[in-house]
């Protein structure tokens, strides 16, 4: 599960790994949350673009947004089924700019049970190429939405610490597939793997993170590094919608 992520370099650090021709001048965002705009790279036309979407795809035969559940994140084992992500696994996926993301660890049981939060970024620094699915959404009033989800997969055995899911993190040498409508979407699917373990670094950090009000530098600095994420199972899972 990924419902929360940051996007903390400068742009041109995107740019250059990427290699798409726009110059967009975005500020650092350390506290992205679904529903709002989001920094993409998709392939149109035999070149990859820089494209800002909204995070929550809407299916293109959707009607009426109003109460649709927020689909943030997509499973890849039942993407190729699933009505809302069928067409977005063959011909539209994404990749989603990022730095890392957050997932939070149950500490304790009952009503005194705490979540530690954590940043679950790439070891070297590099972005983190997170798969994506998207959709244009076309409203009856002729308003015109670009949508996408996260495509998530197990977790690795870094990532099983604290939960059983994680986004897929693609391997730079697959982006290319990935954004490449003629792969068909079997093949797409199978690039949507646990990474390998020593790609990641988990950092506890501030419980300032759970709530959106909050987005600035700090929210990604460790805290308490005695609480690092234990080695194993992880010791309680959230659950995922989608």
């Amino acid at each position: 599960m990924c419902g929360r992520f940051f996007i903390g370099q400068p742009p041109e650090v995107y740019r250059a790994a990427y290699g798409y021709p726009e110059t967009p001048n975005f500020p650092g965002r350390f506290n992205v949350a679904p529903t709002q705009p989001v920094p993409v790279v998709l392939a149109e036309r035999g070149a990859r673009h820089f494209r800002l979407m909204r995070w929550g795809l809407w299916p293109s035969w959707l009607k009426d947004p109003n109460g649709f559940p927020v689909l943030f994140n997509a499973r890849i084992e039942s993407a190729g089924e699933k009505p809302a992500f069928r067409g977005a696994l063959r011909y539209r996926r994404c990749v989603f700019l990022a730095d890392g993301f957050y997932e939070w660890r149950r500490e304790g049981t009952g009503r005194q049970a705490l979540k530690q939060p954590f940043a679950v970024r790439r070891a070297d620094g590099a972005p983190m190429a997170l798969a994506g699915l998207w959709e244009p959404w076309l409203g009856a009033d002729g308003s015109e939405v670009d949508t996408a989800a996260i495509v998530t997969c197990s977790a690795n055995g870094t990532l099983s610490a604290i939960h059983e899911r994680m986004p897929a993190i693609l391997a730079p040498g697959t982006v290319d597939a990935w954004l490449d409508p003629a792969i068909d979407a079997a093949e797409a699917a199978r690039l949507c793997r646990p990474c390998p373990d020593e790609w990641l670094r988990l950092d506890p950090v501030d419980e300032r993170v759970n709530s959106t009000r909050h987005d600035d530098p700090a929210l990604i600095e460790p805290v308490g590094r005695g609480r690092a994420a234990p080695a194993g199972p992880a010791a309680a899972v959230q659950g995922e919608l989608f």
